[in-house]
């Protein structure tokens, strides 16, 4: 009995300090991990959306499963959206929820982004990004005009894999639109869309707790009957050049019937972010 109880502490004492070097060895690495879209997870570092300088009249619910396929890193997850407009769609609000993350790394990629795992052990939620946007001009001869305020939460779990920064991030830009050419019946169309804003985000560096960016986008949106396919290049322009400067060249072909939207979108990272991206939705409109 008595070499049994020692056989047992000594037990006791090698898992708890396997498991306390362990939580000592992924805290140490956060220290390490670079918060740049190049050094973390497919969702950590939205980029903003077009807006094609118009707030939509309709509410909208949406659900979308998602694929990001890189080289060492394989994503899967499932992202909530809803949209309300308000003030006869002159301003809205958008709440985006990546309420579902999988995924699994290469060796490779965990050691090059200062990871832990190659997969979680555990389930976890990504982030909650909530929008805000006014209508600010709007005009058929001119063009089309938004603004909006993002603001993404801390909300995201495996900070230690670098799937999300487990710190916030906000950005404010502009959306102008116009159209280029529209038929008679007003069926069919070819709309030209911009965007150009200011998205920031807290980091671990001690000198430079905070990066900046400059936010970009240019894009054209043709519709016919219940068809719109979008395709447009956006990103953004970091401080640090660490890995900070990602663009994405994104497709996105939806066709209606009765309210309700079938949605397939495309998305190939060309420069930092270098994920390829398939995605298929379905939204609901009221």
């Amino acid at each position: 009995m008595k070499y049994l109880s020692r056989i047992l502490l000594i037990t006791f004492v090698f898992v708890f300090s396997a498991t306390y070097s362990h939580a000592d060895s992924w805290r140490d690495k956060t220290e390490l991990l670079i918060y740049s879209p190049r050094y973390f997870g497919p969702n950590a570092f939205p980029i903003p959306e077009m807006r094609d300088g118009q707030v939509s009249e309709r509410y909208e619910v949406e659900v979308r499963g998602e694929y990001h396929y890189y080289t060492g890193d394989k994503t899967w997850d499932i992202v909530g959206r809803a949209l309300l407009p308000f003030f006869r769609g002159r301003a809205g609000i958008e709440v985006n929820w990546c309420f579902k993350e999988k995924y699994k790394m290469t060796p490779e990629t965990r050691d090059e982004r200062f990871a832990v795992d190659t997969e979680s052990p555990i389930k976890y939620n990504g982030d909650i990004v909530i929008s805000s946007f006014f209508q600010v001009l709007k005009s058929e001869k001119w063009v089309d005009a938004t603004i909006s305020a993002n603001i993404k939460t801390a909300s995201g779990g495996r900070l230690c894999d670098a799937r999300f920064t487990d710190a916030a991030s906000y950005w404010f830009d502009v959306n102008m639109g116009r159209n280029l050419w529209k038929s008679a019946d007003g069926k069919a169309s070819i709309r030209m869309q911009a965007l150009a804003g200011f998205y920031c985000w807290m980091t671990n560096d001690m000198v430079h707790r905070q990066n900046d960016a400059i936010s970009y986008g240019v894009g054209f949106t043709g519709k016919y009957r219940g068809f719109t396919l979008a395709t447009n290049l956006a990103g953004f322009y970091g401080y640090e050049n660490n890995g900070d400067r990602p663009i994405h060249w994104r497709n996105n072909l939806r066709y209606e019937i009765k309210k309700n939207i079938i949605s397939f979108r495309y998305t190939h990272g060309m420069k930092d972010n270098l994920y390829e991206t398939y995605s298929l939705g379905y939204i609901r409109c009221f």
